[in-house]
């Protein structure tokens, strides 16, 4: 491939009007995605860009989405270890692209190891501002609000981070529709106040403060997962909360003999879905 001379690199504190979308901390060295949606939007005048990005997990992987001008151009599992990925490349260097990179799976509460971070940025151009929408909304649920199962054929069943997508999903729609930005904080399997397998630490309601209280293991201490969420620093004009369809659901597990309870379990350990 012919290198292209004119390519600069810039860390995230040093490349200028980054729009960074979900809730994470304030820390750009690097930045941690932590919820489905979230990722980082830019204005790129220039025809070249890539992406240093870090991944890690002992189970399941990431996957990401490229929107170019408001159209996904690519979607990408994200192999464990640290990467440049290039998100266009010969484009026209006259023309301004509006370009997003979006975290599709949701946080993986069980695994200690996930993490998903961008480092920083290299560009043949110039980063022009991006536009804050005239609305904010947050979307607040549970595997239909991290979008399981709403990508893929639909005889596909089994439950992996590729069936995962926050495009193909409501949250992403509505959004679009409102011309709003927008958060995403969703749990797969979680409740109002207990999980489907009627696990009362399960609930959205317990970690809403924390700033991704869902996740677990010391690094995601260290990277700041279970500090206090700054609520002033971006404020929703519409909360939507999409919750108690699994609290539905963990009455009826409740009432399972035990071979159905250890069928029902074993079922879905099998699937991925081991909420501790």
């Amino acid at each position: 491939m012919t290198h292209n001379k004119k390519l600069k690199t810039y860390p995230l504190t040093k490349a200028k009007h980054v729009k960074v979308h979900g809730r994470t901390t304030q820390t750009l060295t690097p930045l941690t995605l932590f919820w489905t949606g979230s990722g980082i939007e830019l204005n790129i005048k220039g025809s070249e860009l890539w992406i240093e990005i870090e991944a890690d997990y002992q189970v399941y992987e990431h996957w990401i989405s490229i929107v170019i001008n408001g159209a996904p151009m690519s979607r990408l599992m994200v192999t464990a270890g640290r990467h440049w990925i290039c998100l266009l490349r010969g484009m026209n260097p006259n023309m301004v692209k509006n370009v997003r990179v979006v975290k599709d799976v949701q946080p993986m509460s069980f695994d200690s190891r996930i993490l998903l971070q961008i480092h920083a940025l290299k560009v043949d151009g110039e980063l022009l501002p991006v536009t804050d929408k005239p609305y904010k909304v947050e979307f607040i649920g549970d595997s239909i609000t991290s979008g399981e199962g709403t990508i893929g054929a639909k005889e596909e069943t089994d439950w992996v981070p590729m069936l995962f997508t926050a495009l193909h999903n409501y949250t992403a729609i509505t959004a679009e529709a409102l011309n709003a930005d927008y958060r995403v904080l969703s749990q797969s399997g979680w409740g109002v106040l207990t999980s489907w397998d009627n696990n009362p630490h399960a609930n959205i309601p317990a970690y809403y403060e924390q700033i991704c209280g869902v996740l677990s293991g010391e690094r995601n201490e260290a990277l700041g997962a279970f500090s206090d969420h700054d609520f002033t620093s971006w404020q929703p004009d519409v909360v939507v909360v999409n919750l108690g369809t699994n609290d539905g659901g963990s009455l009826l597990f409740s009432r399972m003999d035990g071979p159905s309870k250890r069928e029902s379990v074993q079922a879905t350990l099998e699937r991925g879905r081991d909420i501790q």
